[in-house]
Protein backbone atom coordinates (compact mmCIF):
# COMPACT_ATOMS: atom_id res chain seq x y z
CA UNK A 1 0.00 0.00 0.00
CA UNK A 2 2.94 2.29 0.68
CA UNK A 3 4.31 2.00 -2.49
CA UNK A 4 1.10 2.62 -4.11
CA UNK A 5 0.84 5.65 -2.30
CA UNK A 6 4.70 6.89 -3.12
CA UNK A 7 4.29 6.25 -6.65
CA UNK A 8 1.09 8.44 -6.76
CA UNK A 9 2.83 11.16 -4.52
CA UNK A 10 5.65 11.13 -7.37
CA UNK A 11 3.06 11.60 -10.54
CA UNK A 12 1.26 14.01 -8.77
CA UNK A 13 4.60 16.18 -8.31
CA UNK A 14 5.42 15.30 -11.78
CA UNK A 15 2.62 16.37 -12.79
CA UNK A 16 2.87 20.09 -10.85
CA UNK A 17 6.01 20.38 -12.09
CA UNK A 18 5.32 20.10 -15.79
CA UNK A 19 2.59 22.09 -15.48
CA UNK A 20 4.34 25.20 -12.97
CA UNK A 21 6.79 24.69 -16.46
CA UNK A 22 3.90 25.55 -18.60
CA UNK A 23 2.70 28.23 -16.63
CA UNK A 24 6.23 29.80 -16.67
CA UNK A 25 5.87 29.49 -20.92
CA UNK A 26 2.72 30.67 -21.52
CA UNK A 27 3.30 34.42 -18.87
CA UNK A 28 6.47 34.53 -20.91
CA UNK A 29 4.62 34.30 -24.23
CA UNK A 30 2.31 36.94 -22.74
CA UNK A 31 4.55 39.64 -21.54
CA UNK A 32 5.22 40.72 -25.62
CA UNK A 33 1.70 40.91 -26.41
CA UNK A 34 0.43 42.72 -23.23
CA UNK A 35 2.73 45.37 -23.51
CA UNK A 36 2.04 45.79 -27.31
CA UNK A 37 -1.87 45.86 -26.08
CA UNK A 38 -0.99 48.48 -23.45
CA UNK A 39 1.03 51.03 -25.88
CA UNK A 40 -1.45 50.98 -28.49
CA UNK A 41 -3.92 51.43 -25.59
CA UNK A 42 -2.28 54.68 -24.58
CA UNK A 43 -1.27 55.36 -28.78
CA UNK A 44 -5.50 55.32 -29.31
CA UNK A 45 -6.11 57.77 -26.11
CA UNK A 46 -3.47 60.34 -26.92
CA UNK A 47 -5.06 60.71 -30.76
CA UNK A 48 -8.54 60.50 -29.68
CA UNK A 49 -7.43 63.33 -26.81
CA UNK A 50 -5.64 65.49 -29.64
CA UNK A 51 -8.56 65.06 -32.07
CA UNK A 52 -10.66 66.58 -29.27
CA UNK A 53 -8.38 69.18 -28.29
CA UNK A 54 -8.09 70.33 -32.21
CA UNK A 55 -11.84 71.35 -31.95
CA UNK A 56 -12.38 72.66 -28.10
CA UNK A 57 -11.02 75.99 -27.68
CA UNK A 58 -7.98 76.53 -25.42
CA UNK A 59 -8.34 78.80 -21.99
CA UNK A 60 -5.30 79.52 -20.60
CA UNK A 61 -6.23 82.79 -18.18
CA UNK A 62 -8.72 80.40 -15.83
CA UNK A 63 -8.17 77.81 -13.91
CA UNK A 64 -7.15 74.73 -15.31
CA UNK A 65 -9.91 72.56 -16.57
CA UNK A 66 -10.68 69.32 -14.75
CA UNK A 67 -11.82 66.59 -16.89
CA UNK A 68 -10.46 66.80 -20.31
CA UNK A 69 -7.32 67.71 -21.39
CA UNK A 70 -5.35 70.93 -20.86
CA UNK A 71 -4.56 72.58 -23.78
CA UNK A 72 -2.96 70.98 -27.45
CA UNK A 73 0.09 69.30 -27.74
CA UNK A 74 3.07 71.12 -28.69
CA UNK A 75 6.56 70.06 -28.32
CA UNK A 76 8.62 70.80 -25.36
CA UNK A 77 11.31 73.90 -26.10
CA UNK A 78 14.46 73.74 -24.29
CA UNK A 79 15.12 75.88 -21.75
CA UNK A 80 17.59 77.56 -24.04
CA UNK A 81 15.53 78.35 -26.94
CA UNK A 82 12.59 79.60 -24.74
CA UNK A 83 12.40 83.26 -23.29
CA UNK A 84 9.67 82.55 -20.92
CA UNK A 85 6.74 79.69 -19.12
CA UNK A 86 4.07 81.47 -21.08
CA UNK A 87 6.32 79.91 -24.72
CA UNK A 88 4.70 76.51 -23.24
CA UNK A 89 1.45 75.00 -24.04
CA UNK A 90 -1.28 75.46 -21.85
CA UNK A 91 -1.10 71.92 -19.99
CA UNK A 92 3.21 72.47 -19.23
CA UNK A 93 2.58 75.87 -18.23
CA UNK A 94 0.18 74.41 -15.71
CA UNK A 95 2.50 71.24 -14.75
CA UNK A 96 5.19 73.89 -14.12
CA UNK A 97 2.72 75.99 -12.07
CA UNK A 98 1.99 72.58 -9.60
CA UNK A 99 6.01 71.82 -9.77
CA UNK A 100 6.26 75.83 -8.18
CA UNK A 101 3.19 74.88 -5.46
CA UNK A 102 4.64 72.17 -4.78
CA UNK A 103 8.11 73.33 -3.24
CA UNK A 104 10.55 70.95 -2.18
CA UNK A 105 8.40 68.34 -1.82
CA UNK A 106 8.51 67.77 -5.88
CA UNK A 107 5.54 66.59 -7.78
CA UNK A 108 4.42 63.04 -8.52
CA UNK A 109 2.88 62.03 -11.91
CA UNK A 110 -0.47 61.29 -10.32
CA UNK A 111 -0.92 64.74 -9.23
CA UNK A 112 0.04 65.70 -12.35
CA UNK A 113 -2.53 63.56 -14.10
CA UNK A 114 -5.12 65.74 -11.75
CA UNK A 115 -3.66 69.28 -12.80
CA UNK A 116 -4.18 67.85 -16.57
CA UNK A 117 -7.39 67.14 -15.86
CA UNK A 118 -7.15 62.93 -16.11
CA UNK A 119 -7.91 60.26 -14.31
CA UNK A 120 -5.32 59.19 -11.77
CA UNK A 121 -6.56 56.19 -11.36
CA UNK A 122 -5.67 55.38 -15.06
CA UNK A 123 -2.38 53.58 -15.23
CA UNK A 124 -2.29 55.20 -19.02
CA UNK A 125 -3.18 58.53 -17.93
CA UNK A 126 -0.33 58.49 -14.59
CA UNK A 127 2.50 57.08 -17.77
CA UNK A 128 1.35 60.39 -19.76
CA UNK A 129 2.08 63.00 -17.07
CA UNK A 130 5.03 61.23 -16.10
CA UNK A 131 6.16 60.91 -19.49
CA UNK A 132 5.33 65.12 -20.03
CA UNK A 133 7.30 66.06 -16.41
CA UNK A 134 10.37 63.95 -17.82
CA UNK A 135 10.15 65.84 -21.10
CA UNK A 136 10.04 68.78 -19.01
CA UNK A 137 13.18 67.19 -17.60
CA UNK A 138 14.61 67.02 -20.67
CA UNK A 139 14.10 70.38 -21.62
CA UNK A 140 15.77 71.85 -18.47
CA UNK A 141 13.00 73.41 -16.76
CA UNK A 142 12.35 70.62 -13.96
CA UNK A 143 14.95 68.61 -12.45
CA UNK A 144 14.38 65.22 -10.81
CA UNK A 145 15.91 64.79 -7.94
CA UNK A 146 14.26 62.15 -6.03
CA UNK A 147 13.30 59.30 -8.15
CA UNK A 148 8.98 59.96 -9.42
CA UNK A 149 8.91 63.42 -7.59
CA UNK A 150 9.79 66.40 -10.25
CA UNK A 151 10.90 70.22 -9.21
CA UNK A 152 12.48 73.37 -10.41
CA UNK A 153 15.82 73.76 -10.38
CA UNK A 154 17.51 74.64 -6.82
CA UNK A 155 18.48 78.06 -8.13
CA UNK A 156 14.47 78.90 -8.91
CA UNK A 157 13.05 77.13 -5.92
CA UNK A 158 13.71 79.80 -3.68
CA UNK A 159 12.78 82.82 -5.74
CA UNK A 160 9.06 82.05 -6.27
CA UNK A 161 9.32 83.80 -9.36
CA UNK A 162 9.41 80.99 -11.34
CA UNK A 163 5.31 81.05 -11.13
CA UNK A 164 4.04 81.57 -14.81
CA UNK A 165 2.63 84.34 -15.61
CA UNK A 166 3.91 86.08 -12.73
CA UNK A 167 7.49 87.01 -11.92
CA UNK A 168 11.09 87.90 -13.13
CA UNK A 169 11.29 85.62 -15.77
CA UNK A 170 13.25 83.18 -13.62
CA UNK A 171 12.35 80.59 -15.84
CA UNK A 172 14.53 82.36 -18.83
CA UNK A 173 17.70 82.26 -16.30
CA UNK A 174 19.84 79.76 -17.52
CA UNK A 175 23.22 78.01 -16.12
CA UNK A 176 24.44 76.50 -19.29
Amino acid sequence: MRAVLETRQKAAAAHVKHLEAELERVRAALADPEEVHRRRVIGLEQYLEALAEEDAPVDVTGEVSRGKPVGPRRSVPHRRHATDVEELSPDYQALMAAAVDAGGDGLGARRAAVVLGWDSASASRVEGARARLKRLVERGSLVEKKPGRFMLPASEQGSGSGRPGGGSGAWSSTTE
